[in-house]
């Protein structure tokens, strides 16, 4: 069975993505909590062409250290699951994890596991927004496994923290 993993990032603004559409973006968010039923406002079209424009800006280790980071952390779960990973994010870069899930099924993936580095229970991206791209996967690709690797076990979690801190400590 080809498996292949979606990655589900979080997502941060290139820092050199100019300053007056990012404070546009963030403006505007604030103030379109609530799509209308039908169609876009003027002001929602603007907020989706900043973000689209967000999402594409070029990314490098300069102008966005997490999405370096990210790529990093897919390329570490390449190797120790031996399967594609493929990396979506929340907000803010291309590609989202909708697109994620598409390009799984697109290289014939037989199983799609979704996961995030997101740990902590209660969040509204690993709680509802990745679990509603899911669904809306699962209706794109009926035929597609696509299982949720989340949430994690806060024993689990903490043992894994508690892992990380000895390694500091042992460190000093």
């Amino acid at each position: 069975m080809k498996r292949v993993v979606v990655l589900a990032m979080h997502g941060a603004p290139a820092n050199d993505f100019p300053k007056k559409e990012r404070a546009e973006f963030f403006d505007l968010r604030a103030k379109l909590k609530h799509p209308p039923a039908a169609g876009r406002t003027p002001l929602q079209e603007r907020l989706h062409q900043l973000d689209t424009k967000m999402r594409t800006w070029p990314r490098t280790a300069e102008n966005d250290p997490f999405f370096e980071g990210s790529q990093a952390l897919a390329e570490q779960l390449r190797k120790e699951m031996g399967c594609e990973v493929v990396i979506g994010f929340n907000e803010f870069c291309a590609p989202t994890v909708d697109e994620a899930i598409d390009r799984a099924a697109a290289v014939g993936a037989e199983q799609v596991i979704v996961v995030t580095p997101m740990m902590t229970p209660g969040g509204a991206h690993s709680k509802a927004e990745i679990p509603e791209a899911i669904e809306q996967a699962r209706r794109r690709h009926p035929g597609l496994s696509i299982l949720y690797a989340w949430p994690f076990e806060t024993a689990e979690v903490a043992r894994f923290l508690a892992g990380q801190i000895g390694l500091f400590i042992s460190k000093t």
